[in-house]
């Protein structure tokens, strides 16, 4: 067992696909502004946890995780509010962790998991299976007694392996031979979404913040359908396919997320910051005095606090936001 390889073939659509991903990362390391819109992260960080959770039949809306998140009161089960907090704390991490280290993973697991489990980053002692979202089960899982076995031999695969198998099919086979191993008792699939994004964070940025759990969540019967497939084939390869067509997908979102949140700061922003002068704070009035408005509320909705939210504006003190001698100056990275 210890020089298991994971059984999967390298298809023309994986080809296809792969080079259809490597031609929209190039495009989007022309977006330098990406770095520079923390509301797009942000909101593409409660996707992926919002989505992630719903596939688990977490029943909170995706304002109601962006509620929890922000710290708000929700009306809601205990155990989904806290699973909430689990993945947003979890989440953060994704660039802290060792995509090739089991230790860091049970430790992820036990974070993602954390007062909903009883046994939280600890393997499982029981036998297990898994469940379509009708309750059909799909997979009989390995014994309890052969998981470490399993999970050591999957990790060693990946050290071995992960500077000669391309890092977007090396995650995708991570993914399903994790669900099928099916490691801990519960929180399997929540962990195996998140530690895909792992490794491809690793390899590339930008991944932290794609929300490729939402594009999953749109297709989730076909998720499941593509994992019985493999279990009945035993093998990766129709898996490999199903994941980098929602990567690539995921991607198409991005890029055209990122094309409104630049015309939206164009539009809104851009005046704003044609008139304020590097290392110059200004007062309110004295904003909408240089931008000859005369309405303050037309001016902090349309100009100044989309202009703080994507930290092209900044507060002289921003620990007292509402402070009358509270004064903005222009991010001088702009």
């Amino acid at each position: 067992m210890s020089n298991y390889v994971p059984p999967f073939t390298i298809t023309n659509t994986i080809l296809d696909r792969a080079s259809s991903i490597m031609k929209k990362i190039g495009k989007l390391d022309n977006y330098k502004d990406l770095n520079k819109m923390p509301v797009l992260r942000r909101n593409n960080r409660i996707k992926s946890i919002h989505s992630s959770l719903a596939i688990e039949a977490n029943s909170l809306s995706f304002d109601q995780v962006k509620d929890v998140i922000d710290g708000k009161i929700v009306i809601g089960p205990k155990k989904e509010i806290q699973e909430v907090k689990n993945a947003y704390n979890a989440y953060v991490k994704i660039k802290e962790v060792n995509p090739y280290s089991l230790s860091d993973l049970k430790k992820l697991h036990r974070i993602l998991t954390y007062l909903t489990v009883k046994d939280a980053g600890n393997f499982r002692k029981c036998n297990e299976g898994v469940f379509d979202s009708e309750g059909n089960c799909i997979h009989v899982c390995p014994p309890p007694e052969q998981v470490d076995d399993l999970m050591k031999c999957l990790f060693n695969w990946m050290k071995s392996n992960h500077n000669t198998i391309h890092p977007l099919i090396l995650s995708s086979i991570f993914h399903y031979e994790f669900v099928f191993i099916h490691p801990f008792e519960d929180g399997n699939g929540r962990t195996a979404r998140l530690w895909q994004n792992v490794i491809l964070s690793n390899w590339e940025g930008l991944f932290e913040y794609v929300p490729i759990e939402t594009q999953i969540k749109k297709y989730q019967e076909d998720y499941y359908k593509v994992i019985e497939n493999c279990n009945k084939i035993g093998e990766s390869t129709e898996f490999i396919e199903f994941m980098l067509y929602m990567i690539d997908d995921s991607l198409d979102g991005l890029i055209e997320n990122i094309n409104l949140e630049i015309n939206h700061i164009s539009s809104y922003v851009k005046k704003l910051l044609d008139v304020m002068e590097p290392n110059i704070n200004y007062t309110t009035t004295e904003l909408m005095k240089l931008l000859n408005m005369k309405s303050r509320i037309s001016f902090r909705k349309n100009y100044l606090i989309p202009a703080i939210d994507n930290g092209v504006v900044k507060m002289a003190f921003p620990n007292t936001p509402t402070s009358k001698n509270q004064t903005y100056y222009k991010d001088t990275s702009f």
